[in-house]
């Protein structure tokens, strides 16, 4: 529960906050209709400074849109349910055939919102409530872009030792009910495997936001640098995962390996679980040569197998894909053994 806590109570929540407040202020003090400025603020806060303003540009002509095409409703039709219907919907379309989706939102709650509080002067109500949405708008990006700027690479570098903890857990849990000649799946191993998918997405989405946020705000060499390493890491660890997709969609129909493979193979995979979790320090002489032996075995695999008699013949036996994914992953941790070079001192400052 504490975890939860502070996570609700981020920056995010807290930029909503003084945005909200600054806000409200202003448009109490000019003595202008507070709720749709608040709204407007609410709703424009963004991950990154970078998507503030990127969005803010098309969220203002959007509203504009979304203020007019309400006046214009509440004019001929009244305070009537056809006025709310025939401003949503047109302001909606409208937005799409522009190309201002990312807008389409703040205008369709401007153009509704407007409409009950629209009563006579409507050109002057126009102006009044493009005006509130401004400051809702010019506000939420300020605070965006000068109060608590976002650093996404301390909880990329967090998440990346999770997702490589569980990245060698599946794939210790995923072989051994492939050596086991176990014949389908386990529900465990499908809903982890998506659920990792999903996590590195989150990721990669993170990066994006920090690559963002760095072109608005300075950062210095040693920031850049433990980016740089842990987006590496990144990667290495999709290549990971996409190799370990061929052992979630294997089947196995007979007995696949030996006692003497079964062994080497455990032993390979214990290994290479260690390596995982510790994302790539330096392998033991006995895990090396253990993957000489597998890559020996790799590349005679087929050598004895007798033409199949099925409808289908498969030309990769559950053991060869077996031996690819496991030697691939080394080859891949073998990539991100590169250390990077130690941030001095000056660098730092």
């Amino acid at each position: 529960m504490s975890d939860r806590k502070i996570k609700f109570f981020g920056a995010r929540l807290i930029k909503t906050g003084i945005a909200v407040f600054i806000t409200a202020t202003i448009c109490y003090y000019f003595d202008l209709p507070i709720v749709f400025a608040v709204i407007i603020a609410i709703v424009t806060i963004e991950p990154t400074a970078s998507d503030s303003i990127r969005k803010g540009i098309i969220r203002f002509p959007a509203a504009l849109i979304g203020a007019g095409l309400a006046t214009t409703f509440t004019y001929w039709f009244g305070h009537s349910p056809i006025t709310y219907t025939l401003a949503a919907v047109f302001t909606i379309y409208i937005c799409i055939g522009l190309k201002l989706e990312v807008g389409a939102l703040i205008a369709t709650i401007t153009a509704v919102a407007m409409i009950p509080v629209t009563q006579d002067h409507y050109f002057l109500t126009f102006i009044e409530r493009i005006g509130t949405t401004t400051i809702g708008l010019i506000i939420s990006t300020f605070v965006n872009f000068f109060i608590m700027p976002p650093h996404f690479s301390e909880e990329i570098k967090k998440r990346n030792d999770q997702l490589f903890e569980d990245t060698a857990e599946l794939l210790k849990k995923r072989t051994d009910e492939l050596i086991s000649s176990k014949k389908a799946i386990s529900r465990d191993c499908q809903k982890e495997y998506m659920r990792i998918t999903s996590e590195l997405a989150k990721s990669f989405q993170l990066s994006r936001y920090q690559r963002d946020e760095w072109k608005y705000h300075r950062h210095s060499i040693s920031e850049l640098r433990v980016f740089v390493n842990e987006t590496k890491k990144l990667n290495r660890l999709q290549q990971i995962h996409y190799h370990l997709g061929h052992l979630i969609t294997v089947h196995i129909s007979e007995k696949a390996f030996s006692h003497s493979d079964q062994v080497l193979l455990k032993q390979t995979i214990d290994s290479t679980v260690d390596l995982l979790k510790t994302a790539g320090v330096t392998p033991s002489d006995e895990h090396i040569k253990n993957i000489r032996e597998l890559d020996e075995q790799f590349w005679h695999t087929n050598d004895d197998s007798q033409p199949s008699t099925k409808k289908y013949h498969h030309h990769f036996t559950t053991e060869t894909i077996m031996l690819f994914v496991i030697l691939s992953i080394h080859d891949v941790l073998e990539e991100l053994g590169a250390r990077p070079k130690p941030v001095s001192q000056q660098e730092k400052h």
